[in-house]
């Protein structure tokens, strides 16, 4: 009880919030580069924008560093170490999805890009600028409850929409397409994307966690 009473009194460290919004702002850039990727009308092009998502996926590996060593030397945090840890890492994972759903385009060169893959992109970035809003309100949780709670519940509807964009495109894709090479391409590089979406969904589950613990 007393070391309880101890930890509420000290004054906490905030400094793992802008390292935090740091990394949903990568994520957010990489989403918006996702699109582009899909969306220009030459490979070449393509790989330009596979290389600038590459460069913030390593961002977003600095910062996460950042994190962690923060952790190993701070007294008292904010939230419990362990979502710290657990949020910037599925904060992360999302740029790992995108730099290797762009990597895909890169090396398989898929002849053309399917409507759903940029749909499935745009979702992605309909669930990092959730994520971004819902990691800046974390600071002062309790005033943005109402906010947070809306916005984890966005990216569950959008994680729904992309399974039904990919669970759509995946039986149009076995129907129309008869290249048997391309048909595999398109369902990797899509299929990427969609689990990017699980990956964006996770973050809001982290998030409410912290949310029970701390509201």
């Amino acid at each position: 009880m007393n070391n309880l009473i101890f930890n509420r009194l000290m004054p906490k460290e905030t400094k793992f919030f802008p390292l935090l919004n740091e990394i949903a702002d990568v994520v957010l850039t990489s989403s918006d580069l996702m699109i582009d990727c899909l969306s220009v009308p030459t490979y070449e092009e393509a790989v330009e924008y596979y290389k600038k998502i590459k460069e913030q996926e390593h961002t977003a590996d600095v910062l996460i560093q950042k994190i962690f060593n923060e952790l190993n030397t701070t007294f008292i945090t904010p939230f419990d170490r362990e979502d710290i840890h657990d949020l910037a890492d599925s904060l992360e994972n999302i740029t790992d999805g995108l730099n290797s759903s762009a990597k895909k385009v890169a090396l398989y060169h898929p002849l053309h890009t399917p409507d759903e893959a940029i749909e499935l992109a745009h979702l992605i970035k309909k669930a990092a600028v959730c994520i971004k809003i819902a990691v800046e309100e974390l600071e002062k949780l309790k005033k943005n409850l109402p906010s947070i709670n809306q916005q984890c519940e966005n990216l569950h509807q959008i994680e729904n929409q992309a399974d039904d964009v990919y669970e759509n495109f995946i039986t149009r894709l076995f129907k129309e397409e008869k290249d048997s090479i391309e048909l595999i391409k398109l369902k990797e590089i899509t299929g990427e994307l969609e689990d990017t979406t699980d990956l964006a969904e996770h973050v809001g589950k982290v998030i409410r966690t912290i949310v029970v613990k701390y509201a």
